[in-house]
């Protein structure tokens, strides 16, 4: 297949660098205006509920991970719990999609981010184009060396985590630790309590986007040095180094700003927070740490998701053309899926992007778990009652998604739920014109250069 993996390339710090560069890339930038939006007051409590959530599901991947390391990660999960299917075939390309959605999401934070110490309208095409200009960037790094994601996810990990922590103490300390939604009253007057709590519970459905990134580690398993350890180190310690960050990053924010102020300013909530605390200078300062997490979250997950669509191919669970492109399939994967980051990038705005990555995640989970609970429990030596318990809380969360989408915004949920059935529907037609992996389509196979 010519996958071009470097053995052991990767070490157990830069594997929880890329989980926490992925995660607090999208998390805290692009999604606490939107968190806020839903929850309310209760906005810090959702990203919590949101990591508790999150370490649930994190289990099945950690023992699927310890006994079946792979560069394929969720891809191979699958395979071993459902055979080569539709469930197989359709759930990895929801993750793959739900990976691709988060890199248009980074890439957009990027735009908006980069852009607030100008004057520049929030619809101005110098968004989009930024993120594309950051997604060709990230391209041209991933086609390099393993090393060099590698020094830059660890290098960018501390500079981000460092930067956004001495923003949350200026911020906190300035305010002399006031909550602002909190002195406004922990209910909105036009909400009732079971209104509230459903939009809580949609809230913490958008909040798991901002821990999914902890599944890009089980990527690298074919990479990482003694993965059955390691792998499950990286994703715990990345869970709990970005809980933390996003709970004193949502004080911070709370601290200057009320509700209403961090829902109008959805998408650049952070820089709007600094504003109050230390002028122009804070500004500056958080726009410059934004970058560095949206463009070392970006070049984390692009490395992630080109080596889960490349198991793919490899498993031919999905059609692959070469095009004439030069190179090995692994690198023409990592064409395709920054083409199709860079599309949505281009026309999607922020709340549909991470409206529908959370719907496609939350199906795809459910699958794996489900999966492993059928078929694997033993394998792997889980136990059933935490597998039961991420099952339910994941479907808890994406009904309660759907049900407060269906009064905001219809059309994500159409079009979600569309995704979701026509994804399954390619597929089931594809293996009915692909049975078997025979190994005789020159498609799959060429060979490195």
């Amino acid at each position: 297949m010519g996958q071009d993996y470097e053995s052991n390339s990767l070490n157990l710090l830069t594997a929880i660098a890329m989980g926490t560069g992925v995660m607090i890339g999208a998390g805290i930038f692009a999604l606490t205006g939107q968190i806020a939006e839903l929850a309310g007051p209760w906005f810090p409590v959702a990203f919590l509920l949101a990591a508790i959530v999150s370490a649930f599901s994190a289990y099945s991947y950690t023992r699927m991970a310890s006994a079946y390391p792979s560069a394929g990660g969720i891809a191979m999960f699958l395979n071993k719990a459902y055979g080569r299917g539709v469930i197989t075939g359709g759930c990895a390309i929801l993750m793959v999609l739900s990976m691709v959605i988060n890199e248009s999401l980074v890439a957009r934070t990027f735009g908006t981010y980069a852009l607030q110490p100008f004057d520049v309208p929030e619809d101005s095409f110098w968004i989009p184009a930024l993120g594309l200009g950051l997604i060709c960037f990230a391209f041209i790094v991933n086609a390099a060396r393993n090393r060099w994601i590698s020094s830059i996810s660890l290098i960018s990990a501390f500079l981000k985590i460092g930067g956004i922590l001495i923003f949350a103490g200026v911020t906190i300390w300035a305010s002399d630790l006031a909550f602002k939604p909190v002195e406004q009253g922990l209910m909105p007057e036009d909400s009732s309590g079971a209104t509230a709590a459903m939009n809580l519970l949609a809230s913490v459905a958008l909040g798991i986007l901002a821990y999914k990134g902890f599944t890009t580690i089980t990527n690298s398993g074919d990479e990482l040095k003694n993965p059955e350890q390691n792998i499950g180190r990286a994703i715990f310690v990345s869970l709990v180094i970005c809980a933390l960050v996003y709970l004193v990053v949502s004080w911070a924010v709370g601290s200057n700003l009320s509700v209403e102020e961090i829902a109008k300013a959805k998408d650049y909530a952070l820089a709007e927070a600094a504003r109050p605390v230390v002028g122009e200078m804070g500004l500056w300062f958080t726009v410059a740490v934004a970058i560095v997490a949206t463009a070392s979250g970006l070049l984390a997950s692009i490395f992630a998701v080109s080596r889960m669509l490349a198991m793919l191919t490899e498993m031919e669970l999905v059609p692959h053309r070469h095009f004439g492109l030069p190179g090995s399939i692994h690198f023409h994967t990592l064409i395709y899926s920054v083409v199709i980051a860079g599309i949505l990038t281009a026309f999607l705005d922020l709340s549909r992007i991470a409206s529908l990555g959370a719907i496609f995640y939350l199906v795809m989970d459910i699958a794996v778990h489900w999966g492993v609970l059928r078929h694997l429990r033993k394998d792997v030596e889980a136990k059933a009652w935490i597998l039961i318990s991420a099952i339910v809380l994941d479907a808890v969360m994406l009904v309660a998604f759907l049900y407060a989408k269906l009064n905001s915004d219809p059309a994500v949920v159409y079009t979600g739920i569309g995704g979701v059935a026509a994804v399954f529907a390619f597929e089931a037609l594809f293996l009915r014109r692909h049975p078997d992996e025979d190994g005789e389509d020159p498609n799959y196979h060429l060979s490195n250069n």
